[in-house]
């Protein structure tokens, strides 16, 4: 068993690694999967190392390695591998993300390396929904226009600060986390409830591939909360997501947000794993 570089010549075996189960691997899908549906494995493109452990010439398993290190179907004698190829490097990460049990061994292997972590969520519900939504969409959720990215980022801002437990604006990353909200918002993947000029409720499709996306950055304003806007709001996000992005949409839950957690099981969502997230 050894683990290499992967290339090109690799990228029918990674995508059928992916297919088996696109939900958990749409985060990782959609770093490296082009619109084309083929894998791209060019690390300038994808933002990333992507590394495979290989037994006889058969690829086993994968690791995205980039700003966020992703497992990809590893197994308990794979992400031994991995975490001996990983350690023999400092981290370049500023999170591990995917099921939990692959995160949280991959962790207890490279925490003495890579510590000490910021923050492990080692219980965060895996839900998607396939079907239309449980209760009726918020008719006033839409599609953010282009012209209200000033309206939207005050509010993307807040739910990263609040989410992550830092500013994305800090560390002088401000443009390009402007950059990132402009782009949500041109690939009209960025939904929203508008009043007054203010956002009350927001909701972007951040990864999308193998035909599902994944919701994220939920939020609603401070003084709303408790209304149950969220529940015809993330039907509505669902709805728009669905006719425009992917026909399964997914997302995951920190399991101590019990609101949010009974305001998707609402709209119809399902719990269908576990993921676990290292930050740092």
């Amino acid at each position: 068993m050894r683990v290499r570089t992967l290339t090109s010549h690799d990228a029918m075996a990674l995508r059928q690694l992916l297919l088996r189960d696109p939900i958990t691997h749409c985060f990782a899908a959609s770093r490296i999967v082009a619109a084309n549906g083929l894998v791209d494995t060019d690390p300038w493109r994808i933002g990333g190392e992507l590394l495979g452990c290989f037994a006889d010439g058969e690829l086993l398993s994968a690791v995205y390695a980039g700003a966020n290190v992703i497992p990809i179907e590893t197994t308990f004698a794979t992400r031994e591998a991995f975490i001996t190829h990983l350690s023999q490097g400092p981290r370049r990460c500023s999170s591990l993300v995917g099921p939990a049990v692959e995160v949280l061994h991959l962790w207890d292997g490279l925490a003495d390396r890579w510590g000490p972590a910021r923050e492990v969520r080692a219980d965060q519900p895996l839900m998607a929904i396939t079907g239309s939504p449980k209760v009726g969409a918020d008719p006033q959720v839409r599609t953010v226009r282009t012209e209200e990215i000033d309206l939207l980022l005050p509010a993307s801002v807040a739910m990263f600060t609040e989410e992550v437990g830092v500013s994305p604006m800090s560390g002088g990353m401000g443009s390009a986390y402007r950059a990132r909200v402009a782009d949500l918002i041109s690939a009209k993947r960025a939904f929203a409830r508008i009043e007054e000029g203010r956002v009350v409720f927001k909701a972007e499709v951040g990864a999308s591939a193998i035909g599902v996306c994944q919701i994220q950055g939920v939020w609603v304003a401070p003084e709303r909360r408790g209304e149950g806007i969220s529940v015809g709001g993330m039907a509505g996000a669902v709805a728009l997501a669905q006719a425009g992005v992917a026909p399964c949409v997914s997302l995951y839950v920190n399991d101590f947000n019990a609101a949010a957690r009974a305001s998707y099981s609402r709209v119809g969502f399902d719990i269908v794993g576990t993921f676990a997230t290292v930050l740092f």
